[in-house]
């Protein structure tokens, strides 16, 4: 973890306990970003996570490796910010640059991938590429469409500020000309792609209107390009829409047709309550129709 954070930060990660309020205060570690039991046990396995996903497509073991435990974008190199402590994106993205000379990341999560950019805001090795809300006082407040990097990684940093309302349609329409540009022009070596589920309709914090198969849609495209692909989870906030999202997104991944119907599994009441990958969707759409 300390390849990316602060050592004093990582120790009080591992050592927290509530004696401790005051310095945990100064690492932004209260509101949003609590302190609970097992909270390093918990960031061990999103970055270790993220991690091996990044060595597997080094040695060549995968196309696509994911991992729906990391995308935790907000967190910076000494202070937690969103619900984010360790950011498993720039440590996988460290991982990847060992072996390849240019990184795409990709963030269709609902909240702007500051974190990420900011790691990465003086390099022309890391093209970061965020669509977000913007404006209205929205979470992180950062992702001006005027921000694009600083010094050798002035105009590598690319950012989509959106307003409410996202839909598949309007989606579409920014994501895969503008994607099909930067491939183009920046041909990257290995994409990191940041599936934040916050962006779906319904959800609980984020304001767009997407449907499962419309935000699935823009890792389908990413494939077409046959560069190795890191995907990663991230923000969302009606449970039962992200485990439906995810599970579809992991199908559409491997190129498998996911059965409607939810299997028997301890994670069964996440589909509730027809128990079926569909019913998201038949609800938004029925939402759009009105």
């Amino acid at each position: 973890m300390m390849a990316f954070h602060d050592a004093d930060y990582v120790d009080l990660l591992s050592n927290t306990n509530p004696a401790l309020a005051q310095q945990l205060r100064l690492y932004n570690m209260h509101d949003d970003c609590p302190v609970f039991e097992g909270l390093w046990e918990y960031n061990q396995i999103a970055a270790g996570g993220t991690l091996g996903c990044a060595v597997k497509l080094n040695k060549g073991e995968a196309d696509i490796a994911i991992n729906w435990a990391g995308g935790l974008h907000h967190a910076k190199k000494a202070e937690s910010a969103g619900f984010c402590y360790v950011n498993d994106i720039v440590l996988g993205i460290l991982e990847l640059l060992k072996y390849h000379q240019r990184v795409l990341y990709i963030d269709i999560d609902v909240h702007h991938g500051d974190g990420v950019e900011e790691a990465f805001l003086t390099t022309d090795r890391v093209l970061t590429l965020s669509f977000h809300k913007f404006g209205d006082m929205f979470f992180p407040g950062t992702g001006d469409i005027v921000n694009v990097g600083h010094g050798p990684g002035k105009y590598y940093s690319v950012n989509v500020p959106l307003k409410d309302g996202a839909s598949d349609t309007s989606y579409e329409l920014m994501f895969k000309p503008i994607v099909n540009r930067i491939m183009q022009v920046y041909q990257p070596e290995v994409v990191v792609f940041q599936a934040g589920a916050d962006s779906l309709a319904h959800d609980r914090l984020g304001k767009f209107n997407l449907s499962s198969k419309g935000h699935a849609s823009c890792i389908e495209h990413m494939k077409q390009f046959n560069v190795p692909l890191l995907l990663l989870g991230g923000g969302g906030y009606t449970i039962k829409n992200v485990a439906r999202c995810w599970a579809f997104e992991t199908g559409v991944s491997v190129g498998d047709d996911i059965e409607a119907q939810a299997p028997i599994s301890d994670y069964y009441e996440y589909f509730a309550p027809e128990y079926n990958s569909e019913h998201f969707m038949s609800a938004h759409l029925t939402l759009l129709m009105r």
